[in-house]
């Protein structure tokens, strides 16, 4: 039996990804030991060469798909065997070679597909009818083709049970010249670089009359290479919904050449067709109709390669074309959901502030929803200061008598649904209130996406039993405000509507996608054990739900954890979860320093060796004036000599002093916080040339949508992101950003406003 000899991964891998084979190695050993990827990129960066959780993600991935490829092509080589292919070592040996030479499915597939077991066809009813031989003898090298010599050959093949007639024979065998052409991997995979190459993509309208957002596809055309991935997708969509035809063309006149020249069909400077050295015709690639009968007996291989490309490639090809570019379009989709995803639960929160949540809605009403500054829900009710109720100044008395007694500080209005006309009543409401000197009061809108899929959940029913969905929705928006990340887990990344065409995509790839990112965003940040929710806790690297659940139920039933020390004793937490864990989880207040910081607890003993080194004692750690004393001495000593005094390598070394210049430091600090507004704007109060801030709310392929307090995001073209060429809008901008931009147009008619960035200077993104 042919067997392939297992290649090496780990050297593929390090060539394809530009790593070298020992971060590799590392990176597969510690994966395949069980670790997580926030673990290995936070904890083990000696051993693999500080790779980062991009280029870990990015190694796994690889690895498994050598994984999957080697293991297709064993499958193809099985089965070859027990079709008897190998029986002929003339067969054997090219094909083992080649299909172990082949460097992706779609080749090993090709080079299969002559051999895979076929339904009934029309050259398989050929063959059946003995017509084979037939077929290669009008394909033979050389042979002249005239019509008296091919039609008293194909007339040896006419039999009671077979080919009728001669002309029937011929054809029976250019049906199996035509398969045959069809099933060669070369021709396959020639035509089909040739059509993502060379190729168009094309739509137009089934109904040109019919105004839809599809208008700009009605009659549309643009080369399947430069074609961006959101246009793919939108013309996707417009052919599932029946309101686009859509299509590639292929550069037919060039296959067909190469095709006449490779199967020995000369080509004349008049542009007629020599086969053989027979009488010459024009080519007519795709022409119907009869032919002539003297064209018909001399270029029946000619006819052959043209019903194989038109009727077996060409379908086949532009399928794969198309899936191809499905599949790219659709990567771009997920990993720009990605990007927007985790800049927005990298929003900084808005501590220690009492917030009002605002869910806009008409008929049925504002619900208000107050929480303290630890998110704790205080009061809920009703307004109705929106159509068709229109009782602002009852909705005006509630909200600024909430102001009064719970000393409300920002008001967070949810983005949906009469957002606009809310953020207009509560500006009213403000502004009457902040002219009484008291104090100043804000507001901000903030994204509900998701809101109502988290108030419905069966999470928020156990949150809050007594609350209608509305009301839960309220909580949930004044508490994205203050910890956004710590409200965003509660809800399926998929329904956080930060993307393009997310509904467009497989689901399972970006499912996966969206999951590792929230995974990322929470280590990275870590988790307050004390205060974390089980949804949040089931996002540490090494914790599940059922372990996350365990903590909050030991948390519960003992107190407070006053140690990390302290999590080994929870339930069915064992010493490999403890391990993959622990350093994302924080004990702010507890008995250890340690233990508010990133450090993991094995790297304890390396802190201890650096006190001793100096001189210092443990209690430094907790006096911030001592603290950077020890940090100033500790700057001032060769890192090479510290390093040894540690015992540990210069990456941990780096990250240890990192976390003890700034205990307690969450990340998210360093971003400016949410744009704080006490008066609304309106389009008629803008003029291009004007200058504003506002929230970067959604990033796509063609530019970004900005807050910028209007009633619908003003969009930044991606040619006005920056005065350097863009490749990306996620090169110069993330959602979350604060930005500073000037109007460029005002559509008014259409609700639209047009932004640059310009020209404009922007403020530090460091704060």
């Amino acid at each position: 039996m042919a067997t392939l000899e297992t290649p090496d991964f780990i050297h593929i891998v390090s060539q394809r990804l530009q790593l070298r084979p020992a971060q590799v190695r590392a990176a597969v050993s510690l994966l395949q030991e069980g670790n997580t990827i926030p673990f290995i990129a936070r904890y083990r960066k000696e051993v693999t060469g500080e790779l980062d959780e991009h280029q870990l993600r990015a190694v796994s991935a690889a690895y498994e798909a050598e994984q999957t490829l080697h293991a297709r092509k064993c499958d193809v080589l099985r089965l070859l065997e027990e079709q008897g292919v190998f029986a002929d070592p003339a067969k054997a040996e090219p094909l083992t070679a080649a299909i172990a030479a082949a460097k992706s499915t779609a080749e090993v597939d090709d080079i299969y597909r002559p051999y895979r077991p076929k339904r009934k066809t029309r050259a398989s009813v050929a063959r059946a009818q003995g017509l084979a031989p037939l077929a290669a003898w009008l394909a033979g090298p050389g042979r002249r083709l005239d019509m008296v010599t091919v039609r008293a050959q194909a007339a040896r093949f006419v039999r009671p049970d077979g080919a009728a007639t001669a002309d029937d024979a011929l054809q029976g065998a250019c049906d199996i010249l035509a398969e045959e052409v069809a099933d060669d991997p070369a021709t396959r995979g020639h035509v089909r670089s040739v059509t993502e190459r060379r190729g168009v993509l094309c739509s137009r309208a089934v109904d040109p009359a019919a105004e839809t957002v599809y208008a700009p596809y009605y009659d549309y055309r643009e080369p399947v290479a430069k074609v961006p991935p959101h246009r793919v997708l939108a013309v996707n969509r417009g052919e599932r919904e029946g309101v686009l035809k859509v299509s590639v063309e292929a550069p037919v006149q060039e296959i067909f050449d190469w095709l006449y020249r490779r199967h020995g069909i000369h080509l004349r400077p008049d542009g007629t067709t020599d086969a053989g050295g027979g009488m010459g015709a024009p080519i007519r690639p795709g022409a119907d109709g009869p032919r002539p009968a003297a064209e018909i007996g001399l270029h029946r291989l000619r006819d052959a390669l043209d019903d194989a490309y038109k009727r077996l490639i060409a379908p086949a090809v532009e399928r794969e074309v198309r899936n191809l570019l499905t599949e790219r379009a659709e990567a771009q989709a997920i990993r720009v959901f990605a990007e927007n995803l985790r800049a927005l639960l990298l929003q900084p929160p808005l501590r220690g502030k009492v917030v009002l949540g605002v869910d806009p809605a008409y008929r049925t009403g504002c619900k208000l929803a107050v929480v303290d500054a630890t998110g704790k829900l205080l009061d809920v009710a009703v307004i109705y200061p929106t159509p068709p109720h229109n009782r602002a100044r009852e909705a005006a008395e509630t909200v600024q008598s909430w102001i009064c007694r719970y000393r409300i500080e920002v008001i967070a209005i949810g983005n949906g649904t009469a957002s606009r006309e809310t953020e207009a009543f509560i500006a009213d409401c403000l502004r009457s209130y902040n002219a009484s000197g008291e104090r100043v009061v804000s507001y901000t809108l903030v994204s509900e996406a998701g809101a109502s899929v988290y108030s419905a959940s069966e999470l928020a029913g156990e949150e809050f039993p007594d609350l209608d969905v509305a009301e839960r929705s309220a909580v949930s928006i004044a508490r994205r405000l203050q910890d956004p990340l710590a409200e965003l887990v509660k809800i399926d990344p998929a329904s956080i509507g930060v993307g393009q065409y997310q509904h467009d995509v497989s689901q399972k790839q970006l499912g996966a996608q969206l999951r590792a990112v929230v995974e990322s965003a929470v280590n990275q940040v870590g988790v307050n054990v004390n205060t974390a929710s089980e949804r949040l806790l089931a996002h540490v690297a090494g914790l599940n739900r059922s372990a996350a659940h365990n903590i909050v139920a030991f948390r519960n039933a003992n107190g407070r954890f006053r140690s990390r020390r302290d999590l080994a004793k929870v339930p069915r937490l064992g010493p490999k979860t403890l391990e993959q864990c622990v350093g994302f989880l924080r004990v702010l207040d507890g008995d250890e320093v340690l233990d508010a910081t990133p450090i993991h607890p094995e790297s304890y003993p390396a802190v201890h060796r650096l006190l001793a080194l100096t001189g210092r004692h443990h209690s430094v750690l907790a006096d911030a004036t001592l603290r950077e004393a020890w940090l100033t001495d500790l700057r001032a000593r060769p890192l090479e000599d510290l390093c040894r005094a540690a015992a540990v390598g210069i990456p941990t070394l780096r990250d240890i002093l990192e976390a003890l210049e700034r205990p307690g430091r969450d990340p998210r600090d360093d971003v400016p916080g949410p744009v704080l507004r006490t008066d609304v704007l309106t389009l008629e109060d803008l003029s291009p040339g004007m200058e504003l801030t506002g929230t970067v709310r959604n990033v796509v392929d063609f530019g970004a949508f900005v807050d910028v307090g209007l009633k619908t995001d003003g969009l930044v073209h991606v040619s006005q992101l920056a005065e350097r060429y863009v490749k990306h809008p996620l090169d110069v901008v993330a959602v979350g950003d604060i930005v500073r931009v000037r109007v460029l147009q005002v559509d008014a008619a259409r609700q639209r406003l047009g932004l640059t960035m310009r020209g404009v200077v922007q403020e530090s993104k460091e704060g």
